[in-house]
């Protein structure tokens, strides 16, 4: 399954949790109703018919209310994204420039998986308080991401398997799961707050009234409301089971495909097996939380488990592995408990030498089917590639992107022209909506990054990140609209500095916003052909010095995504605003439409079979501006 089907199939996980949550919800209701009944008489006769059949309205009114209003409420607590679930839970922040040894191993391969996956780094935190091995990543989409890993997980796990654990929930994050966890926290929490509510009338109620003539209504409402309370606890439990477990094993795989081989991943699954803390949190707000965990934080049943049981796991992993080595791993460990630092140093697991970057003018050969099969789905060679992408960054700017103050001049320089004309209007535009600091460690930002490769662009400006969010909301606004005036300065920016501005803008959009960033959309292509047509030509135009051959690109696009439309090769006259008009149409076409523009788009830009390193970055800032997120390294054609 590719990365346009899964999030196909995160929307319709979507439905099946709206369908389920009404089911429970009408399932407490009845129960509710019932229990009306018998309390005062209704299923008897006693009361009287009318004054029953209010009452029965008023308790289905209160019910739903309660549900409701206690949905609404945890929505809203977690307006925040990632962060917010993160800190819930006791995590603590890992700073940009930590030179804690744990935290910066830790923070390296999240960096490193990150670019690799072309998604910006997400926030980082440990649940310092927390034994067990577990993780999980949460957040509304990839902008506003976090990731957390527990202190066990930090101590006990060798670099591969810290990056097997880590990838794993990367696959959550492209997979379009992160926003169906936090809705499904939402939703939840509005059918469990009964049981709340239950459980302390039973605890409080009851024993006030004990020696009371009411003593006998209280307790059998405090039991009424406690044995509906148990019915919402079943459904969500349910809920959390059906919606979860499966995704665990494609997350499984994918995070094999992701870090090269099964043992690192295999490897975090037999700790948790062998060691007496396993992955369970002591967090009491691990209920909540325990369908986005990396290994089962509560200790469900069978019948309520959000994830496939551990040995079968482990068996998908490595199939030779037998239910009977658990015990050898319990005794190893209880005579010597594992430390991931020490297995390190022992296999010789610090960061892979990074390999030598392509030259600028170095070419692959590509197909429009193989470039599109790695959206969201970077392999080996992806993950070796941002190590050495990583590397490859002068140290002032790699500093520069981990300091809060920093970040915004650097991303500045990275949106700015040569020198010339057009820098000079857009060091105007910068001096006109920012101090003189900025917009002056902005232009010397402009000129180290002069002769930075454009591979390097956009893996930086992923990793600055996390610093941006940390900034006021003001100034992210002031950002956004810094960003647009650079990008369209005199109309003369480079597509691919137009494409990155613009990514940035959409970014931080939805880190102020998480509540309402992307989803897949529902447009279908063919309403949406004026706008899919203007980017093929533009790109078309941007990637070849002669009409005819921009013609012949353009026309090789067209054959694959709309192969019966009548509409010549006529580049806009004014692109950036046609572009401009363009995104958001196209940013909400539904996954499989996104998919087939996106081969039409490749067809373009490689009309020849070849890719120079320029066109590849070019596509990935096109591909990332509509939430495709595209590994470094293209596959070569066999």
């Amino acid at each position: 399954m590719n990365f346009f089907a899964r999030q196909d199939q995160a929307r319709r996980q979507s439905r099946r949790l709206v369908l389920l949550f009404t089911l429970a919800v009408v399932a407490i209701v009845v129960a509710v109703d019932l229990f009306f009944l018998l309390a005062f008489g209704g299923l008897s006769g006693v009361s009287a018919p009318g004054s029953t059949g209010a009452g029965l309205v008023m308790a289905t009114l209160l019910t739903l209310s309660i549900i409701g209003l206690g949905s609404l409420y945890r929505i809203s607590s977690l307006r925040q994204g990632g962060a917010a679930v993160a800190t819930q839970l006791g995590g603590t922040p890992v700073p940009e420039d930590t030179h804690d040894f744990h935290y910066r191993r830790l923070r390296n391969v999240v960096e490193e998986i990150a670019i690799a996956s072309g998604v910006p780094v997400p926030q980082v935190f440990v649940l310092e308080k927390e034994a067990g091995i577990n993780a999980f990543a949460a957040g509304y989409a990839p902008s506003d991401a976090a990731v957390a890993v527990t202190r066990g997980a930090l101590d006990k796990l060798n670099r591969d398997e810290l990056q097997g654990v880590i990838a794993h929930e990367f696959s959550h994050v492209l997979n379009g799961d992160m926003r169906l966890n936090i809705r499904l926290m939402g939703v939840l929490f509005g059918i469990l707050v009964l049981a709340v509510v239950g459980r302390k009338i039973l605890q409080h109620g009851g024993r006030g009234s004990r020696n009371s003539k009411g003593a006998g209504p209280v307790l059998l409402a405090a039991l009424g409301l406690m044995v509906v309370g148990y019915v919402g606890l079943f459904f969500g439990r349910l809920i959390k089971a059906g919606v979860s477990r499966q995704r665990e094993f494609l997350a499984d795989a994918s995070a094999v495909q992701f870090t090269r081989q099964t043992k690192g991943l295999a490897g975090a699954l037999k700790k948790i097996a062998g060691l007496p803390d396993g992955s369970k949190l002591a967090s009491r707000d691990a209920e909540e939380v325990a369908h986005m965990l990396f290994g089962d934080g509560v200790g469900y049943s069978s019948l309520f488990a959000t994830h496939p049981p551990l040995l079968t796991r482990i068996q998908a992993l490595e199939p030779s592995f037998k239910a009977s080595a658990v015990p050898d791993l319990v005794a190893r460990w209880q005579m010597h408990p594992p430390s991931g630092l020490d297995e390190d140093l022992a296999l010789g697991l610090a960061s892979p030498a990074p390999p030598p970057l392509p030259e600028e003018s170095a070419e692959v050969q590509v197909t429009p089917p193989a470039v599109v099969a790695q959206v969201g789905a970077p392999r080996a060679d992806d993950y070796v590639r941002a190590g050495a992408l990583v590397e490859a960054m002068p140290e002032v700017l790699r500093r520069a992107a981990h300091e809060r103050e920093e970040a915004v001049p650097l991303l500045y320089g990275l949106l700015m022209a040569a020198p010339g004309p057009v820098r000079e209007r857009q060091q105007f535009e910068l001096a006109a909506r920012n101090d003189e600091r900025v917009a002056r460690q902005a232009l010397d930002y402009a000129d180290r990054l002069s002769e930075l490769p454009r591979l390097l662009h956009l893996p930086l400006a992923a990793m600055a990140m996390p610093a941006l969010r940390k900034r006021p909301r003001p100034e992210l606004e002031r950002f956004m609209d810094g960003c647009f005036a650079l990008t369209h300065a005199d109309g003369q920016v480079s597509l691919f500095e137009y494409c990155l501005g613009r990514l940035l803008r959409v970014q931080v959009r939805d880190a102020l916003d998480p509540a309402g960033a992307w989803v897949p959309g529902h447009r279908h292509l063919s309403r949406c052909a004026p706008h899919a047509v203007a980017l093929m030509a533009v790109l078309a135009q941007a990637g070849h010095a002669d009409p005819t051959s921009a013609r012949r690109a353009y026309l090789a696009g067209m054959a694959r995504v709309f192969p019966r439309l009548d509409a010549p090769y006529q580049p806009p006259a004014e692109p950036l605003r046609a572009l401009d008009e363009a995104w958001p149409v196209l940013d909400e076409l539904e996954p499989m439409g996104k998919e087939l523009l996106l081969e039409g788009l490749v067809a373009a830009v490689s009309h020849d079979g070849r890719l120079s390193v320029s066109e590849a970055e070019l596509l990935r800032a096109v591909c990332a501006s509509l939430h495709c997120p595209l590994p470094p390294m293209l596959e070569q054609r066999g």
